[in-house]
């Protein structure tokens, strides 16, 4: 099966300015330094860290910028970390878009973005960028600017930035009197850096202390998980209120429309798949190039109820959702037996609203714990009846009118499932009934 593993890059600014003293006695770039090594001790107490492979990249340019590559082991990347010596200017924007520069020519190589052919969940590439700095505005030959100037999107559905903004005072520790308590990390919003990580699913995060730092690690270690990032979007009215036992409306905890559009990350539980995500566009074979595709796919789900459909023996997906506003909301429901159907816009072949097919649903576990993405075939529901038909009714011998309008399931079905699901109606015991084109 395909490995998961996890990279994780360190950019560390290593400009002159993370020379600063801190209250500790040390530099800002000590203290970055000493977070890596914390982080790296932390993720290996998990089981899933076998996998991850680490980089180590600064503000330099190219090719000194590389430290440390995921290929080597563990003994140079220490190495290179202790020789970091700060100098030069803040060139955040350059590191990071050479960061992803670096990625990206990796996923070249293994194909792992499949444009025009659906965005599979399970074949990924994922990368935890975790930036270091001191979150100043940032300096070049040029000049002084506070925001970084990025390509739009350059990143993957699969990469996420977090921002360690150290912030430490040269003095006294701000907080010394909060000893032992948790204390909130809020997020770096005076920082060019904060909007990058927001977009990417990620954040920043403003630290002041070392404890704060500590507690920021222990957070990031558990976010260090492969999955991808979607932007979910109800589709439609809201759901009539929920009801108690007795039949009672039950106010929501849910405050205002977070939960009505929020990115969140799908984990991937399992190391294999079968379905992809549809495209935002219907494949043209004689198309002259591929319409842009954008990082995250927008899914948007009908907050009907909807039967949670399966055939036995027949292949699905499940992802579970990040905690947010909307697992909340629809955990609070109390409804582990509904299903919320998702479509993607523009998926179709036509444009129409109501040509949109679903791809799948957004269901709670039925401990009520978590929230489940289960991703089936493009139009499962129509998909669903016709093979129940041909289990109960013709005994799994398909007749020619059985056939006839399975072809035109087909023809409204986007062509890269064809081949998965040949593969599922073999696993079912039917042949030949989905063309090799």
């Amino acid at each position: 099966p395909y490995a998961i593993m996890t990279i994780i890059v360190f950019l560390m600014d290593n400009s002159a300015s993370m020379n600063q003293r801190t209250y500790l006695g040390t530099t800002l770039l000590d203290v970055a330094r000493g977070a890596v090594e914390t982080l790296m001790k932390l993720r290996a107490r998990e089981a899933s860290s076998r996998w991850d492979r680490y980089m180590l990249v600064t503000l330099d340019d190219p090719p000194a910028n590389i430290k440390a590559g995921w290929t080597e082991n563990q003994a140079p990347f220490t190495q290179q970390l202790k020789l970091l010596r700060a100098h030069g200017v803040t060139t955040l924007g350059a590191g990071l878009k050479r960061t992803l520069d670096l990625l990206n020519l990796n996923r070249l190589q293994h194909g792992i973005d499949n444009y025009g052919c659906g965005r599979f969940p399970f074949y990924i590439e994922p990368a935890v960028i975790i930036a270091l700095t001191d979150g100043r505005k940032l300096t070049s030959e040029a000049g002084i600017t506070a925001e970084l100037n990025l390509p739009m999107e350059p990143f993957r559905w699969d990469q996420r930035l977090y921002g360690l903004v150290l912030r430490f005072p040269a003095l006294t520790d701000p907080q010394s009197g909060a000893a032992g308590q948790q204390q909130y990390v809020p997020p770096a919003g005076d920082s060019p850096i904060d909007i990058m990580c927001e977009v990417t699913g990620g954040r920043s995060y403003k630290l002041v202390n070392q404890r704060m730092l500590n507690q920021c690690l222990e957070s990031l270690c558990q976010k260090c998980q492969p999955g991808i990032v979607v932007h979910l979007e109800k589709l439609g009215p809201d759901p009539p209120p929920a009801t108690d036992d007795k039949g009672r409306p039950v106010a929501s905890s849910v405050a205002g429309t977070a939960w009505q559009s929020c990115k969140r990350m799908l984990y991937r539980g399992n190391a294999t798949g079968h379905w992809p995500i549809p495209e935002a566009y219907w494949p043209d074979l004689s198309a002259y190039r591929l319409p842009p595709r954008s990082a995250h796919p927008l899914v948007r789900f009908v907050c009907q109820k909807a039967e949670p459909q399966a055939i036995d023996g027949f292949p699905f997906d499940k992802y579970e959702l990040e905690p947010s506003p909307l697992t909340q909301y629809i955990l609070e429901r109390r409804e582990p037996h509904s299903a919320w159907q998702c479509h993607v816009p523009h998926s179709a072949k036509s444009t129409a609203p109501e040509a949109q097919k679903p791809f799948g649903y957004l269901k709670p576990a039925s401990n009520l714990q978590s929230v489940n993405l289960i991703v089936l075939p493009y139009d499962y529901p129509t998909l669903f009846a016709l093979l129940d038909e041909l289990i109960k009714l013709h005994k799994m011998k398909p007749t020619d009118q059985w056939r006839a309008r399975f072809a035109e399931y087909l023809r409204r079905m986007p062509s890269y499932y064809g081949q998965p699901l040949a593969r599922a109606m073999e696993k079912l015991g039917v042949k030949g009934v989905v063309p090799d084109q």
